[in-house]
């Protein structure tokens, strides 16, 4: 696969609008020393490219475009669209967003424009028209930036108006609209479409926007307002192919956020970008899923768009990035997909909220710092590895469903057990695949599944029209498919399926659940094989009987003790495993080596690692990141020495001690 650069990105968020001049050239000689190659510049700069509605001043920009061209930068350009200037919300409140509790905001914050504004959409196209006829042709300019972390909601009347003609073009007729709500339930049947409201506090959502009295009614408006981002997006990425057809361009996301459906923006993104902020305890195995997520979301290399070099300021613990963590974190990156490693921020701001949020220059001013010595390490490394890398593709056996619809249908539930949490239950099941080094891709529920022999789809609750089928079709041609409680619950419009649990999986399953037992957080059970072996497990428990399923174990003790929970059905030529109960790591890790075994799947490299080990391959080469995460050090694995390090340039040795942060890249 060729890559989208002709190099790797390195660099990131520059503002030099908030500094005097006389800095620039200074910054320049410091980034030049770091191998800085990119930056991503008026990201939030609306006011001062448009000080009042009908003017504009672009001189400014000019300058700051004009010194990183003759720099030889890559610019990464962005629209300015993601925080509105003062006087639009003066003259135009209604451009202002309206939060849960009803409250209609004024000037201040950002990501502050109520998506469905034809105010906010007026002045966004013509001010992105200025820039794209402005800068669209300089050859410098290789990826726009469009508005800035899309999130949040809106409730006012503007989006009350344009949710009911999305649902009326949706379902046709409010008597499908009804139907689809189960709005029977409490008398809440509608005759009109402008009886509709939209789910907030002053309607049908609850004490918090986690919590709805219709969940049918809750995950429409977020897919309403995911599909109304998405077209302010496209409005602005259709100004700039007015000017430049072959513009690359995108917006940066935000890992497993919940407010939009990323595998819908992907397909309107030329490259996924996104903003990586692990915190203090955020486990590895975590940030490699949000990578592989966002990879995942195009099946191909994407942009790291932010991460800090230091330390975040937004959290509530700050700590440093240890020496070494930066450069480990960033090939983590460039490991699992990443073609560009970028930060927020290239110098620290004098002021605002981000005062304290890391930048490669300091207050200090200076290159002087034990951060910049390791962005410039990591940058030099990066420059001799530009020429090898981009494109290069990551490839695995091993396919894992993450699905907005469900995310969002899931924790509307209103039980069985509060600590039910979607991300969380994915995580648990990649931690496995993590641990093992074995290669897994993020998948949606309308991938190819053919392209797999395992599927592992947690929590499957909500399952949509085809999704039957395909996976049907998945394990009855040889697949190996891993599910779990809480799966085939729902439709599309979160109405239960009837006639027992799991509901359009039932077949495929072998089983069918009576009931579902919910554990408070200080209870627990235990799942005992049948070969002895025994595992905690907690959350949820559900009552099973086999309709032509292998019981492999069962609960050990209350009145379901005996029951199965856990079970292998086989299917066609393939087999689904069905897991009723959240077990602990030892028992996941039992259920699906199992599974590995029946669907042949292998580790990147036969050894068991304490090492993470992640693969990328271009035509001419296999390219080995070997990563040490873990406190303690370890040895490089056998079958990895004699071969060329290419951050050395020196031959490995099996069995050399690997520390924390130590990182290898080798060629094959």
């Amino acid at each position: 696969m060729a890559g989208k650069f002709k190099r790797i990105l390195y660099g990131g968020d520059y503002n030099p609008n908030q500094w005097g001049r006389e800095i620039w050239s200074e910054d320049m000689r410091i980034f030049r020393d770091a191998r800085i190659n990119s930056a991503t510049v008026n990201v939030f700069s609306w006011a001062k490219l448009q000080p009042s509605e009908n003017e504009y001043n672009f001189s400014e920009l000019d300058d700051i475009i004009d010194m990183l061209s003759k720099e030889g930068y890559d610019i990464v350009l962005a629209t300015s669209t993601g925080a509105l200037p003062a006087w639009m919300f003066k003259k135009y409140p209604e451009v202002a967003r309206t939060d849960y509790q009803g409250r209609h905001h004024k000037f201040g914050h950002r990501h502050n424009a109520c998506p469905n504004s034809l105010v906010f959409q007026k002045y966004a196209s013509a001010l992105v028209d200025q820039l794209a006829a402005r800068y669209a042709s300089n050859p410098h300019v290789v990826c726009w930036h469009i508005s800035n972390e899309y999130g949040g909601e809106c409730y006012c009347e503007n989006c009350e108006k344009a949710f009911r003609v999305w649902l009326k073009n949706k379902y046709k007729s409010i008597e499908a609209l009804n139907k689809a709500w189960n709005l029977e339930f409490w008398g809440h049947t509608v005759y009109e479409w402008d009886e509709i409201v939209l789910p907030n506090a002053l309607g049908d959502g609850m004490d918090t926007e986690q919590n709805t009295a219709f969940a049918g009614l809750s995950v429409d408006y977020r897919r309403f307002n995911s599909d109304g981002m998405l077209g302010n997006f496209k409005m602005e990425r259709d100004v700039i192919r007015r000017y430049n057809k072959d513009a690359l361009i995108t917006t940066n996301l935000m890992g497993t956020y919940k407010g939009l459906d990323y595998f819908k923006w992907a397909k309107e993104l030329d490259i996924v970008s996104w903003d990586n902020y692990p915190g203090y305890n955020t486990p590895w195995s975590y940030t490699a899923m949000c990578h592989d997520l966002m990879r995942g979301l195009k099946d191909e290399p994407f942009m790291l768009m932010e991460q800090t070099p230091s330390q975040q300021n937004w959290q509530p613990y700050n700590s440093l990035k240890r020496p070494g963590q930066m450069r480990a974190q960033s090939y983590q990156t460039v490991a699992h997909g990443a073609d560009t490693i970028q930060f927020f921020q290239l110098r620290r701001s004098v002021g605002g909220c981000e005062k304290f949020h890391g930048a490669v220059i300091a207050h200090v001013g200076t290159e002087n710092t034990r951060v910049f010595r390791e962005v410039k390490q990591l940058g030099e490394e990066l420059e001799q590895l530009s020429p090898l890398l981009p494109g290069a593709a990551n490839s695995a056996n091993v396919g894992i469903i993450f699905d907005w619809d469900n995310y969002w249908a899931f924790e509307y539930t209103s039980g069985p057990n509060v600590d039910l949490l979607y991300v969380d239950q994915i995580h648990q099941y990649y931690k496995y695949f993590y641990d093992r080094n074995i290669a897994v891709n993020m998948i949606p529920v309308d991938a190819d599944f053919s392209r797999y022999k395992v599927i592992v789809a947690p929590v499957l609750y909500m399952v949509k029209p085809g999704m039957k089928e395909a996976l049907e079709a998945f394990v009855a041609n040889g697949g190996v498919l891993i599910t779990t409680y809480m799966s085939g619950i729902v439709g599309e419009t979160d109405n239960v399926y009837l006639g027992g649990y799991p509901g359009p999986l039932r077949a495929l399953a072998g089983i069918w659940a009576e009931e579902i037992d919910a554990l408070a957080p200080e209870q627990t059970n235990t799942v005992r094989f049948t070969d002895g072996t025994t595992a905690k497990c907690r959350i949820v428990c559900d009552l099973i009987h086999t309709e032509g399923a292998e019981s492999l174990a069962s609960y050990a003790s209350d009145f379901y003790e005996g029951m199965p929970a856990v079970t292998r059905n086989a299917y066609g030529s393939g087999i689904t495993y069905y897991l009723a109960t959240d077990m602990d790591e030892t028992g996941i890790a039992k259920v699906l080596d199992c599974a590995m075994e029946d669907g042949n799947v292998t580790a990147v490299i036969a050894e068991p690692t304490q090492l993470e080990i992640t693969k990328r391959t271009t035509e001419a080469a296999t390219y080995y990141f070997v990563m040490n995460f873990r406190d303690e050090a370890a040895p490089l694995p056998a079958s990895l020495g004699g071969k060329l390090d290419l951050l050395t340039g020196k031959q490995t040795e099996a069995g050399e001690l690997m520390n924390k942060f130590d990182v290898k890249i080798i060629q094959e």
